[in-house]
Order: C-alpha cells, then structure tokens, then sequence
C-alpha cells in the first residue's frame, strides 16, 4: 500500500505543511506590522507597513511557486503574486500602487504620507495578512476551485490613487 493514510470519518485533512521560507516571511510580515504600528512618523509607518506586505506576498510566492532560471527583466512581487494567486489580485494591485509612495517615505520627503494614510495602511495590511493566512492554509487544489469572497480584495476601487476611497 501507498503512503496515503486515510483520514477517519467526520475529521478534515490536514492542509500541508508551509515551507520554513514561507513561514519565516509570513513571521516577518507580522513583525513588520507590529513595528509600523508603534512608528510615531507616518513615514516610517507607512514604509514599514508597506514593507510588512510585500514579506506576506512573498511568503505566499515562496509556497505556490519554485524557482525558475531567470529570464528577462525581473518581474515585481505584486505582478507575481497576481498571477500566482489570482484571488489575490487586487491586492496585489492596491501595493503596488502604493510602492512610489513607498519609496518617496523611505526618501524622507516631508509630505510623502499623511497620518491617515500612515494609519489606513497599517490596517490594510493587517487585513491582508488574515487573508494571506487563510489563502494559505487552504490547499491549492481547493483555492482554485473557491468562488471570490468578498474579504480577499480591499475596501474600494483601484483607480490611480494610492489608496482606495473611503
């Protein structure tokens, strides 16, 4: 007999085990919150948070995917992980949106970020890290064939600002 065990009666499979790597940047997107939110600078805080995002969305590469031999130009997390996930999509399109803002408050501009958008962030991504986790605890096989909740997209549209209106 093979090495599939069977699963008793009334009790669900267990979904397999996330990869150290993955779990070591998931351990470091929460991390990465944890700090924002105590960052007086709204800079800070935004780059921060920003930064604790993208670790989650490569946690979610680091177990969907396997390396591949570069080719071409380098491709962004946020494109990836859009195509990797696509339930993770809009997601993905919200950061990437957000990573010249990013970038201008890691450059120390003074009105790179408000306070609310500082402070907007920081729960945006704490909601993406409760998505990120659920996305990741549901086997592949069975996230492809779930149909679209209405918690794995943020608040609002995507338009060409940096922040979904409220």
């Amino acid at each position: 007999m093979g090495a599939a065990r069977a699963v008793p009666a009334g009790q669900l499979p267990l979904p397999p085990a996330l990869p150290a790597a993955a779990a070591q940047l998931l351990d470091q997107a929460h991390r990465g919150l944890r700090e924002a939110a105590g960052c007086v600078d709204p800079r800070q805080r935004y780059a921060t948070a920003h930064l604790g995002a993208l670790r989650a969305a490569a946690a979610v590469l680091a177990a969907r995917t396997r390396p591949e031999p570069a080719r071409g130009r380098p491709r962004s997390a946020w494109v990836l992980l859009g195509q990797v996930t696509p339930e993770l999509g809009e997601w993905a399109t919200f950061f990437a949106a957000g990573a010249a803002k990013r970038a201008a408050a890691e450059a120390g501009l003074s009105h790179a970020v408000t306070e609310r958008e500082a402070d907007d962030l920081v729960r945006d991504v704490g909601a993406f890290l409760s998505v990120v986790e659920n996305c990741l605890a549901t086997p592949v096989s069975v996230a492809a064939d779930q149909p679209r909740s209405p918690f794995t997209r943020p608040r609002g549209g995507g338009g060409s600002s940096s922040r979904p209106r409220r």
